[in-house]
C-alpha cells in the first residue's frame, strides 16, 4: 500500500504572563495514516505535544497550549518535487486582483530576511542564551 498522508493546521495559542495579547500560530504539519481519522488523532496528539512553558528572554512565563485543528486534509498526489499538497480557489477573480495575489520573487517568504515577530515577547530566553554563547564562542 501507498503511503497515504495528510496535512493538519495546528492552531497554538501563546499566552505572556503580564501581557494582556495573545499570539495564534497556525502550523502546517504532515502526517501520514491510513485514514481520516486515524489522521485526526495523529494531529490531535501532535498537538498536545507542542504544548509547553518556558522562560522568555525577559524572565516572563509564556504558555503555549494547542487550541484544535482549523484544517486537515488529504493530500492527492505521491509526494515528491512538484506535488501539489493543497489548493485554493477563488471565481470571476478580476485582472487587479489576479495580479495581487502573484508577488514577485523578491517578495516571496522564502527570500525574505526573519523578521521580529510582533505582539508579546515570546522567544525561548533559553535558547537565546544559548545561540548568544554559540556566536561568542565563534
Amino acid at each position: 500500500m501507498a503511503d497515504t498522508w495528510y496535512f493538519a493546521e495546528l492552531v497554538m495559542k501563546i499566552i505572556v504572563a503580564d501581557d494582556p495579547r495573545n499570539v495564534v500560530h497556525q502550523n502546517l504539519v504532515l502526517i501520514r495514516a491510513d485514514a481520516p481519522e486515524e489522521a485526526y488523532e495523529k494531529a490531535l496528539l501532535l498537538g498536545k505535544k507542542g504544548e509547553t512553558s518556558y522562560e522568555n528572554s525577559d524572565g516572563k512565563a509564556v504558555q503555549i497550549t494547542f487550541a484544535g485543528l482549523s484544517d486537515l486534509d488529504l493530500i492527492y498526489e505521491e509526494l515528491e518535487d512538484g506535488a501539489e499538497i493543497a489548493f485554493h480557489y477563488k471565481v470571476d477573480v478580476s485582472e487587479e486582483a489576479l495580479q495581487s495575489i502573484v508577488r514577485p520573487r523578491d517578495r516571496l517568504r522564502a527570500f525574505l530576511p526573519p523578521t521580529k515577530a510582533e505582539g508579546p515577547n515570546y522567544a525561548s530566553g533559553e535558547i537565546l542564551a544559548l545561540a548568544e554563547r554559540e556566536l561568542s564562542n565563534r
